[in-house]
């Protein structure tokens, strides 16, 4: 389209154009406001005695003997992106010369008053603010992008901003002062002590140059290899919202000839092809919105289901549905029988005759779908691990607490691990996402305690999955995307993933995906990842 050099391509003026303009703002700036070099006063006419010195630096100040004149602190060039998605879209200059601060909202210092990064007082937020028109929370609401090639950073605050640097040196300085202030924000302790969020072994993620990424070379090798075009005339997800008639709630990806997609409306089985789905027809329906399966023995009714696990060959289908609206936890579920079109079992979540919650259900393995004879499934709560049995209604078979996890019976620990969702992989190892951002990986015969632990970034884990041979982890957030490689090759040189070993320092960084500035702010305020998933 029109706009798309302007979306993300070089900024409309060229170097020489900017360098002029600098110099003609910076000669206007010095003259209307006085500038003078850092950690100079102001000097007064030279006195008969003065030395050479004196008088050649009076004549720098002056800039009657020297060229260049030393620029206001944190000075930038601020763009304003314009025209959204359309072809006369484009950046337009905003302000030629401003300067950007880190400041925070100061408490004791009334509401709304601001202090200078730096200053030993009590911390709030940080707000990165630019000139007079940019004021904006530091946080991955910003989706902030970077350009090292063009010293660019762009940005969103009510708006698509971009900033130009005018040194390398000015370039580097910013985006280490935004990602301390970003640690601050997220993870609310000072950013020397980025080591007791992270630890050692995970340094990589804080600076990628200090990661193992030959991994990555590999895979990145395999993916172009592997690289099949997708058809490009017909849209995916217009598709399966057309299949489902919108209002997609969660997606049942079978491993046999159909998937199903759970909507506002009902169920909706559609056909598994080579590049996508094909609408099959409703299989089950939801009675004119009132939370109730239509025609269908039971007498319970309830919220649009937002987990369906498929069980028993792909003819069963779990379905648990939130207590109430605004709540993720379940209190039961229903188990459907696909052929049928019926409800055939209502569950209920107890252990010692005391009832439960479950905020997440799984199989206990990536394939276990596929067991004609299948009864056991995962379940998952905000400090629970475990696994339930259906032929045996009080059956919790093992269970998990806490960062360090022991058989409990059903006992809470004080410490709230935040468990949020989780998956498997084909051999059963588990992989976990939690409210503070952690990823933990679980081996298949142990569910005591982790084999490894990635630190979060700040941001909660929505949902998690992982491909069936466990080399890949890729997790969701509200604004971005994380990938993982769990691969790493350990003393004697075998390589392992994390699932089976840990992975002490030999951890390669992980990949953010996540939409640009311009496409985040164009689809607007509930832009929100939801469920990323593999294929398979």
């Amino acid at each position: 389209m029109g706009g798309s050099h302007s979306r993300e391509g070089n900024l409309s003026d060229s170097e020489e154009e900017e360098e002029e303009e600098v110099e003609s703002e910076e000669e206007q700036t010095g003259r209307r406001e006085q500038l003078t070099p850092p950690h100079r006063t102001t000097s007064g006419s030279p006195s008969s005695s003065a030395s050479l010195d004196e008088i050649n630096a009076t004549l720098k100040d002056l800039k009657l003997k020297y060229g260049n004149v030393p620029r206001a602190k944190n000075a930038v060039k601020l763009y304003l992106h314009i025209g959204g998605n359309t072809p006369n879209a484009k950046w337009i200059i905003s302000e030629k010369f401003t300067a950007y601060a880190f400041v925070e909202e100061n408490a004791d210092l009334g509401e709304g008053s601001l202090k200078v990064k730096g200053e030993k007082k009590f911390q709030r937020k940080w707000v990165m603010k630019v000139g007079s028109k940019v004021r904006a929370l530091v946080s991955p609401s910003m989706q902030l992008k970077m350009f090292d090639d063009q010293r660019r950073v762009d940005f969103v605050c009510d708006g698509v901003w971009a900033l130009k640097f005018f040194s390398p040196e000015d370039y580097r300085v910013f985006l280490a002062e935004y990602q301390n202030c970003l640690f601050e924000n997220l993870h609310e302790i000072e950013a020397t002590n980025k080591d007791d969020i992270y630890g050692k072994d995970f340094r990589g993620w804080i600076n990628p140059k200090e990661a193992d990424d030959s991994m990555w070379e590999d895979a990145e090798e395999n993916f172009k290899e592997a690289y099949t075009p997708v058809r490009d005339r017909e849209d995916l997800l217009e598709e399966l919202e057309e299949a489902a008639n919108g209002g997609i709630q969660g997606i049942a990806m079978g491993a046999l000839d159909y998937s199903f997609l759970v909507s506002d409306s009902g169920i909706e089985a559609v056909k598994n092809m080579n590049h996508g789905i094909h609408g099959k027809g409703v299989a089950v329906k939801f009675s004119d919105g009132k939370g109730k399966f239509s025609g269908l023995d039971t007498s319970s009714s309830f919220e649009t289901p937002k987990k369906a696990l498929l069980m028993r060959a792909e003819t069963n289908m779990l379905l648990m549905n939130p207590a109430g609206e605004g709540k993720p936890h379940a209190t039961g579920l229903h188990q459907l029988d696909i052929e049928t079109g019926k409800v055939v079992t209502e569950w209920k979540f107890a252990k010692d005759n005391t009832e439960i919650t479950m905020r997440d259900i799984t199989n206990d393995s990536k394939g276990a779908q596929l067991d004609p004879s299948g009864s056991t499934f995962l379940g998952l709560d905000d400090r629970r691990l475990c696994r339930w049995d259906m032929r045996d209604r009080r059956g919790v078979v093992q269970q998990l607490d806490g960062p360090v996890l022991h058989w409990t019976d059903g006992h809470q620990f004080a410490s709230n691990t935040k468990f949020m969702c989780f998956a498997t992989t084909g051999d059963g190892c588990i992989v976990v996402g939690s409210a503070d951002g952690k990823i933990r990986l679980y081996s298949d015969r142990s569910m005591r305690m982790a084999k490894t632990a990635f630190p979060g970034l700040g941001s909660p884990i929505t949902h998690v999955d992982v491909t069936y041979d466990g080399k890949w982890v890729l997790g969701t957030t509200d604004t971005y995307l994380i990938l993982i490689c769990t691969l790493f090759t350990d003393k004697d040189g075998r390589t392992k993933t994390g699932f089976t070993g840990r992975m002490g320092n030999k951890i390669a960084a992980p990949r953010l995906l996540k939409l640009t500035p311009l496409d985040s702010h164009l689809a607007g305020e509930n832009n929100k990842f939801h469920g990323g998933q593999f294929s398979w």
